[in-house]
């Protein structure tokens, strides 16, 4: 361009085409900041051709023209683009001391771009690249380069987090239409925004996003594509992002979805941009959508997407410029003016003009005329009204030429349509064994070279999207590793086969999904392959196949999605399985069976605890009815009642079921299964603690405890369950320093072992925060519930069961702590959460309402209080019995808001009943018969009986002391004649 340097900058006309948008913002950002005024054109290469006066009248303008030369300004051997050529040839000479230009391609310059001295900017680094820029404007750079976090990334520097599919170098038009959808989401501000990219099939809704992605990627430090044809699909695809930047490693995919939502709402930059490709499952997908100061972009053919505040913006098909464009592109021996009767054809479509183009350059000995004269429709087909004929005309044309010059890639194409169009299973198909696949396919699939190449062929003819990636274990081999199918074009393959050789390639399909089963669903390492092979077993045939192999697949990937938290998805799928599987084989056949226990599980995971226990009791019937009065059938049918019985809420009933099945596990399975054995004996000791009978269960945790530490080790998970579950007890009895002691030594282990985000780290960290709360060490405690709660909710979601937990207990130490608005604000919704989940009715709903009273009473609402306790009270006692510790604690907490109203009488009757009822059910010197016999204390000397009161107080005293010791803080809290309380403590489900 120009020689010498400028004492200062004079301003620039940046002229780009769309594509080159990232180049044009860091360019102008460049610019920007040495001083020039900087005025960015956006140049359509489909755009008209100006006359000659008016391109010399607009280099003329004030300043200097900085051109952005990339593919399109390159492309001039065809059509407009040769007129392109005309005026560079023309008009550059005349003004190359005014006009500059830099190159952001990697292709070679043609003759017509030479005389432009075009400097290339790729591949140079951002320090070079800005030198360069600004040597073409005549400027030197004032100081060392460094990107401000408000400035535009370089455009070779991708996001910072990013799976965007690959640019389509083919992509066309579509400029005003993507200007129009940035501008609208970067409006956004605080509030964020969202836009909806609508139209039918094959009108490039994928490709147009994935365009918007790459075009204005530098603006974004974060950009994730979300597959989501099917919810199953989103919700992986999304949680997937909390993986990749370390928010969560939990098992429930419904944490890791709000700690990514949680995270993108926090984020105060707002530089992130969110795909949903394929969207067209409202229901399912809107409670993914982010808030926050970022953008979504969907894709779909449902419009309902407005409702969720999603601009929507038709995608019609290319009008005749693009596909002229684009055909020409496609197939360079084409015309314009045959690539215009193509389109005109076929409806100016995408996808079958891509197709259709691609067979013509594939076959260059082809009478393109004649080609084209047979898509002329000849007639109506009332067969298939909503598939142009001419669009049928070229996949057959494609499907034949397929067949007739290449069998094995044709019939790969074959086996690809039994799988997801949406993502087909490239590694999968390659880890498949020669022996399950056809002689005529095991070649190409299990070699590398033949491998690929098929793929390659398949793409190009079909216009499948593909991606590439670096094998695992290889720096510089890289391979197809997915491909994306046309649902329309798969369904039009699928048509035309014959129902024989449909069952054929299901049955192929099907062995393949086998073989991929790694086998263990309850493994983190296995997850991203039961992902993977979800979205395939309805495609593939295997639901309704009566293969083993194949009912054993659809049991792990039930199996998964219960590990994962996906309830609603696994009560799907075992429907759909026991609805074929019922029909086929008998009721106690051992895979309808594990299905059905399945089912009851995901119910259970629902809180549809009422479905779950028909469920369960109908399994039991059917062994019954069938004759089976022994064996693991029916012990896992006890089991899973027993199991079901316990989250209703009906403890009595569980523990006899669990001790009769804890009994016959004895009987039947001798030593030969102990592990099974201790485990019924664990659910047992479960249902004694839910009893309120925390002597015999503690006993018989540490039993199971110590037999599993001699049998798996002192680390096997379900040692480290066992140490958990007997430090509970411990705590629960009032032995403090024993439970501390082996609840820390357990979170130790636990840590080590299992990691620290597992939920029974978590779970334990929140008992050893309980014993230190009850050690008076307030501060540790709020720390480490806090933290276990919070990262609980990323585990499991803000409504798990564990976290209601967790939150109600964090309530109840922050009442401790002084925070009352707090406390009473997360014991409220702890409580009307539980009343949804469980019932207004369910014991830990009642008891969460009685921690409710003591908030009330803290305020001074102690009218409202009382109502609210004496209403607990009754309802705990008639739910549970009125001997059970739940409900004596109720009482005791009913006597401190009687005593707040000043109905000391009846306080003390209340009080004196209850103690009496403590006594047997939980033994003399047990902490709650203390703290009932020293809040009876207080109401006697309310009342002026100061004799009995200190008898009773002495009593006290000397029990806790002789528990805890005569300096614990409970002990000095009974000796300075504080009320005391009791706090519902719910336990795991």
């Amino acid at each position: 361009m120009t020689v010498g340097r400028l004492t200062y900058p004079l301003p620039v006309s940046l002229v780009h085409a769309g594509v080159s948008n990232g180049w044009a913002q860091w360019i102008g950002w460049v610019l920007g900041q040495e001083g020039c005024a900087v005025d960015t054109i956006r140049w359509s290469p489909l755009s008209r051709l100006p006359d000659m006066e008016s391109l010399e009248a607009f280099f003329g303008r004030p300043g200097r023209v900085l051109l952005v030369l990339d593919d399109w300004y390159l492309r001039f051997d065809t059509g407009r683009n040769q007129e392109w050529a005309g005026v560079l040839r023309e008009v550059m000479p005349r003004l190359h001391d005014r006009v500059g230009a830099v190159t952001v391609t990697t292709r070679a310059l043609p003759d017509e771009a030479v005389s432009l001295g075009a400097v290339t900017l790729r591949g140079v680094g951002p320090e070079e690249a800005r030198r360069r820029v600004l040597a073409e404007v005549g400027l030197l750079p004032g100081a060392p380069y460094s990107r401000r976090d408000e400035g535009p990334r370089y455009p070779e520097d991708p996001p910072d987090v990013s799976n965007t599919p690959r640019r389509n170098p083919r992509f066309t038009g579509r400029e005003d239409l993507l200007n129009e959808m940035h501008d609208v989401l970067d409006s956004g501000g605080e509030h964020g925004s969202r836009v909806l990219l609508h139209g039918p099939p094959g009108v490039g809704k994928s490709q147009a996003a994935v365009e918007y992605a790459r075009r204005f990627g530098s603006e974004y430090d974060l950009i994730w594509w979300v597959p989501a044809a099917t919810k199953a699909a989103a919700r992986e695809g999304f949680a997937a992002l909390a993986r990749e930047v370390g928010l969560s490693e939990g098992d429930q995919l419904t944490g890791q979805i709000e700690a990514v939502q949680g995270a993108l709402r926090r984020d105060e930059k707002g530089r992130w941009l969110i795909i949903f490709d394929g969207a067209e499952d409202l229901d399912g997908i809107a409670p993914l959508l982010p808030e926050g100061r970022g953008q979504v972009l969907l894709t779909a053919q449902n419009t309902g997407w407005s409702r969720y505040g999603a601009k929507p913006y038709a995608l019609p098909p290319f009008d005749r410029t693009e596909s002229v464009a684009f055909a020409c592109r496609r197939a360079p021996r084409m015309t314009e003016a045959q690539a215009g009767e193509l389109a005109d054809a076929l409806g100016d479509l995408p996808l079958v003009i891509d197709q259709s183009a691609a067979w013509i350059d594939a076959h260059p000995a082809a009478d393109i005329p004649r080609y084209l004269r047979a898509l002329r429709p000849t007639g109506s087909d009332p067969e298939a009204p909503e598939v142009p004929v001419a669009h049928r005309q070229v996949w057959a044309q494609t499907l034949d030429s397929l067949a007739a010059r290449s069998p094995s890639v044709y019939q790969l194409l074959l086996l690809l349509t039994f799988f997801s169009p949406d993502m087909l299973p490239v590694r999968l198909l390659r880890s498949a064994r020669p022996s399950d696949l056809p002689s005529h396919l095991a070649g190409p699939v299990t070699e590398p070279g033949s491998w690929d190449a098929a793929l390659l062929t398949i793409s190009e003819l079909t216009s499948m999207r593909v991606e590439f990636a670096t094998e695992a274990g290889q720096d510089t081999t890289t391979s197809v590793v997915s491909l994306r199918m046309h649902r329309s074009f798969r369904r039009f393959i699928r048509d035309s086969l014959t129902p024989e050789t449909e069952r054929g390639y299901a049955a192929t399909a099907a062995r393949v999904l086998v073989a991929s089963d790694p086998g263990e669903p309850g493994s983190p390492r296995n997850w991203h392959r039961y992902a993977e092979i979800l979205p395939h077993l309805e495609p593939s045939g295997a639901l309704d196949s009566d293969d083993g192999d194949v009912r054993q697949l659809l049991l792990n990937c039930v199996d998964y999605l219960r590990v994962r938290g996906e309830y609603q998805d696994g009560y799907a799928l075992t429907r759909r399985v026991l609805g074929r599987w019922r029909r086929t084989s008998e009721p106690t056949d051992r895979a309808v069976l594990a299905a059905s226990h399945q089912q009851a599980r995901m119910l259970r995971g629902l809180g549809r605890y009422r479905e779950a226990e028909r469920v369960d009791r109908s399994i039991l019937g059917l062994l019954s009815g069938a004759g089976v009065d022994s064996g693991l059938e029916l012990l896992r049918a006890k089991d899973g009642l027993g199991a079901t019985l316990m989250a209703r809420g009906r403890y009595d009933e569980a523990r006899a079921l669990y001790e009769e099945a804890a009994q016959n596990a004895t009987d039947w399975l001798g030593d030969r299964y102990v592990p099974q054995t201790l485990q019924f004996r664990t659910n047992l000791a479960l249902a004694l603690g839910l009893q309120g009978h925390y002597e015999q269960s503690g006993k018989l945790h540490r039993e199971v405890y110590e037999r599993r530490v001699g049998l798996l080790g002192g680390r096997a998970r379900r040692t480290l369950q066992s140490g958990y579950y007997t430090a509970r007890m411990l705590r629960l009895l009032g032995r403090l320093r024993e439970a501390r002691s082996l609840q820390s030594y357990n979170v130790h282990l636990m840590r080590r072992t299992l990691d620290e985000a597992h939920r029974q780290t978590l779970l334990a960290e929140h008992n050893l925060a309980l014993c230190l709360r009850r050690d008076a060490e307030f501060e540790e405690a709020r720390e480490m519930m806090r933290d276990s709660r919070r990262r609980l909710k990323e585990v499991s979601g803000a409504d798990h069961p564990d976290v209601l937990m967790v939150s109600l207990d964090y309530a109840m130490l922050l009442r401790v702590l002084g925070d009352r608005p707090k406390a009473r604000g997360l014991a409220e919704s702890a409580a009307a959460s539980y009343a949804q989940r469980l019932g207004d009715l369910h014991p830990y709903a009642i008891g969460a309402r009685n921690n409710c009273a003591l908030t009330l009473l803290d305020d001074g609402e102690a009218e409202d209080g009382l109502r609210l306790a004496e209403e607990s009270t009754r309802q705990m006692e008639a739910a549970i019995g009125r001997d059970h510790v739940w409900a004596l604690g109720c009482a005791m907490n009913c006597t401190a808001a009687l005593a707040a109203v000043g109905d000391l009488e009846q306080a003390e009757r209340l009080g004196r009943d209850a103690l009496r009822r403590a006594i047997p059910a939980m033994g003399s010197a047990h902490v709650l018969s203390a703290n009932l016999r020293a809040a009876l204390a207080l109401d006697l000397r309310a009342l002026g009986r100061r004799e009995e009161s200190a008898a009773l107080e002495r009593l006290a005293l000397n029990t806790l002391s002789a528990s805890h010791g005569a300096n614990h803080d409970q002990t000095r809290y009974m000796r300075s004649h504080a009320r005391p309380y009791w706090d519902f403590e719910p336990q795991p489900i």
